[in-house]
C-alpha cells in the first residue's frame, strides 16, 4: 500500500471535525475600515459602469466618496451604539439606532431639518433590513460549509469514490503507466 493510500486511509477513519465558523474582525476599528473601503471600491465599480462617466471623466471618485463617506458613517454609528450598550456586534438594533443617527447627521448636512427626519427613517430600515439579511445569509451559509451535504447526482461525471472503487482505479492507471512505460522502451531501443 502506498503512502498516499494509507493517508487517505487514517482521514478517513478519523472523526469529522465540525466546520469552521465565518470569523469576522474583532475590532471595532478594523469593522469600520473594512467595511468604508469595500464601499469606496464598490462606489468606484458602480460609476464605472455608469453611463455618465463619458461626460464627467471624475465621476468614479465621485461616487467612491459618497460611498464611503456614508459607509464609514453608518458602520461608524453603528459601532458607538454597539459599544454604548455594550452589545453583541451582530444584535439587530445596533443597526436600526446607528442608522437613525447617522441618516439624522447626514440628512441634516444634505437637505435640512426634514431631510434629517427623511434620511434617519431610511438609513435605519435600509441598515436594519442588510443587517437582518446578512445574520440569516451567513447563517445560511455556515449550514452549507459541510462537504458531506453536498450530494451529486448520478449523471455527473464526476463522482467520489468507496475504497473498492479507489483501488480498482489506481491498479487500472498503474497498468497504463507500466504498458506506456514499457512501450517507451521498445521504442528507444529500436
Amino acid at each position: 500500500m502506498a503512502s498516499g493510500d494509507q493517508k487517505f486511509a487514517e482521514r478517513k477513519n478519523q472523526p469529522v471535525s465540525p466546520p469552521t465558523p465565518i470569523v469576522q474582525p474583532t475590532s471595532p476599528t478594523k469593522r469600520v475600515l473594512i467595511t468604508t473601503l469595500l464601499a469606496g471600491v464598490i462606489g468606484g465599480g458602480a460609476a464605472l459602469v455608469s453611463k455618465h462617466r463619458k461626460a464627467y471623466p471624475n465621476i468614479p471618485t465621485v461616487y467612491a466618496t459618497n460611498f464611503a463617506i456614508v459607509a464609514g458613517c453608518y458602520c461608524g454609528a453603528r459601532e458607538f451604539v454597539r459599544i454604548t450598550r455594550r452589545s453583541e456586534h451582530d444584535d439587530v438594533l445596533n443597526s436600526t439606532i446607528g442608522g437613525l443617527f447617522s441618516g439624522a447627521l447626514l440628512g441634516r448636512l444634505q437637505g435640512g431639518p426634514y431631510g434629517a427626519l427623511r434620511y434617519s427613517v431610511i438609513f435605519a430600515a435600509m441598515g436594519t433590513a442588510s443587517a437582518y439579511a446578512g445574520h440569516k445569509a451567513k447563517a445560511m451559509l455556515e449550514n452549507h460549509r459541510n462537504k458531506d451535504s453536498i450530494k451529486l447526482p448520478e449523471w455527473f461525471p464526476i463522482q467520489i469514490l468507496d475504497d473498492e472503487a479507489l483501488a480498482k482505479k489506481k491498479a487500472q492507471e498503474q497498468k497504463i503507466f507500466a504498458e506506456r512505460s514499457f512501450g517507451r522502451l521498445n521504442k528507444e531501443e529500436t
